[in-house]
């Protein structure tokens, strides 16, 4: 009787896949394309411990709740540092989505950065079904990025990707369906964030939360010295006296807060290339570096990276979604890609 209600079940479910990240938890069904895409944040009653918000009501709170409410981020540099509260967030957008588009216990594939460790990977495996998922699965995110920017993954020849998310930078070589070399790197959009409140701080006595910094990062931020210069207002809190003031920030003054972690970045590439065996180098010389995540809209990022590393290098279509289209593909095709899940044995 319970194996034919599971059978039931699964022909009124639809596969959903899950880029759970730092910053936002992208959600896609099956033939149906992205079905949510929301910040990674939760709104918790301190003194009931029951949700108040997730997402973008969740995240208009940081900074601003009572002393009976916190707006919280459960996900720090890409895993999982609240359990509980990553497992009530995962359970309140898959309401959203299950309501929405009338599935039931879905089958899902969650994405994970290439350096967690079998305990982390457990921890996203454990909240997503205790959020109702039926089965769970885990793909490296640097391989779902790599597929979500258009990349061959099987062929003999060598992909470099760089994924700059929320938490992590995930660099990949990707050949023949896996990876071949690969680092996590912690320093991503958050820690950018975190530099722009100090240099505000320091150099023009302003205290602004990181809501604000991010803010300014995408409307004037730059990499490289010869880029137009732009100008934006900022409004917080002066250090000295306390009052609101604004202040004009140029995009050189947010160019040097965060230079010291865009070369962080480099040597990280520079250093995996070095690791790569010379055929694969070869092919990434010639083909380009593939940059995506929400840090490739850094204005001119790309330019000053292929000025450093003398190597082309090629913003991906649509790079803030590349890794949850990699995941729609992997769900739209699941035994060609059955190849790159994380095997169980690993978790």
């Amino acid at each position: 009787m319970k194996l034919k209600i599971g059978n039931l079940l699964k022909m009124f479910s639809e596969d959903i896949g899950i880029d759970l990240g730092t910053a936002n938890t992208l959600v896609v069904v099956k033939n149906k394309g992205i079905v949510l895409n929301e910040p990674s944040v939760v709104a918790v009653n301190l003194k009931t411990k029951k949700i108040v918000e997730v997402g973008n009501k969740a995240k208009l709170m940081i900074g601003k709740t009572p002393d009976s409410i916190n707006a919280i981020r459960p996900l720090k540099n890409g895993v999982i540092a609240d359990y509980e509260m990553t497992e009530k967030m995962l359970r309140e957008f898959y309401k959203i989505v299950l309501k929405r588009n009338m599935l039931t216990n879905p089958k899902v594939v969650i994405c994970v950065p290439a350096g967690v460790t079998q305990v982390e990977k457990r921890a996203v495996v454990d909240a997503t079904k205790e959020a109702g998922a039926r089965e769970a699965y885990l793909i490296e995110e640097p391989m779902a990025a790599a597929i979500g920017a258009g990349l061959d993954i099987f062929q003999p020849e060598g992909h470099m990707i760089v994924d700059i998310g929320g938490g992590t930078t995930e660099i990949a070589v990707i050949s023949l369906g896996g990876i071949v070399k690969t680092s996590s790197l912690r320093v991503a959009g958050d820690k950018l964030d975190e530099a722009i409140v100090q240099y505000i701080r320091q150099k023009h006595n302003l205290l602004i939360g990181e809501k604000t910094a991010e803010e300014i990062k995408k409307m004037i931020a730059t990499a490289n010295d010869e880029s137009e210069e732009l100008t934006g207002e900022v409004r917080g809190r002066n250090v000295l006296n306390g009052l609101p003031r604004n202040v004009s920030i140029k995009s050189t003054e947010i160019k040097d807060a965060i230079t010291e972690f865009i070369d962080a970045i480099i040597e990280e590439i520079k250093i995996t290339l070095e690791k790569t065996p010379p055929e694969l180098a070869a092919d990434i010389y010639q083909k380009g570096i593939i940059l995506a995540g929400g840090g490739a809209l850094i204005r001119d990022l790309d330019t000053r990276i292929s000025k450093n590393l003398q190597i082309p290098v090629i913003i991906a279509e649509e790079p803030l979604n590349c890794v949850v289209r990699g995941i729609e593909l992997v769900l739209k095709d699941f035994d060609k890609y059955k190849e790159v899940i994380v095997s169980q044995a690993d978790y």
